[in-house]
């Protein structure tokens, strides 16, 4: 598929997720890494997002996780930055610290080289979660280039809200 249908799904999806995040009266926050504030563009670029768009962290490296999602250092040394365990700590920072009704969480490689990590090009974690403890979480694998992996991984982040809303 082609980049800018890649980008047209994720803006649709994106358009069908905050409707119905709105809808159910909720507020959302993001905990973006390797998308990098991306999917809270989309939501963002739709008139009237802040009615349940809470707002986003962006936090590309280990450091960025362990200040802003107050992820411990200890743990986000021992698991791979690219895993269910970081992901799932990165929906729970967001989660807690925003006092939104439901957080959701990215991390993985889009490449194009590899970080010397567990996992390949393409290897994306989404965690999503709500406030009275219910949860997702997914690994997927995706192919494309750097912006592909990136769309891709938005649009599974707003399948994974959609799946707790």
């Amino acid at each position: 598929m082609q980049e800018c249908d890649l980008f047209s799904n994720a803006e649709k999806a994106a358009d069908a997720i905050l409707k119905k995040i709105t809808a159910a009266g909720l507020k959302l926050a993001l905990a973006e890494s390797c998308t990098a504030g991306l999917g809270s563009a989309l939501l963002a670029g739709i008139p009237g997002a802040s009615s349940a768009l809470w707002g986003s962290y962006v936090c590309y490296t280990k450091e960025a996780k362990i200040s802003m999602l107050g992820i411990e250092r200890e743990k986000i040394i021992t698991y791979d930055l690219v895993s269910s365990e970081t992901a799932s700590l990165m929906v729970n920072g967001a989660l807690l610290k925003s006092g939104a009704d439901i957080a959701a969480a990215v991390t993985g490689l889009a490449g194009p080289d590899s970080d010397g990590g567990k996992s390949p090009v393409g290897t994306v974690w989404v965690a999503a979660a709500r406030k009275d403890g219910v949860s997702k979480i997914r690994e997927f694998h995706f192919k494309g280039s750097r912006n592909e992996i990136r769309i891709q991984a938005v649009i599974a982040v707003f399948e994974c809200i959609n799946a707790l809303t």
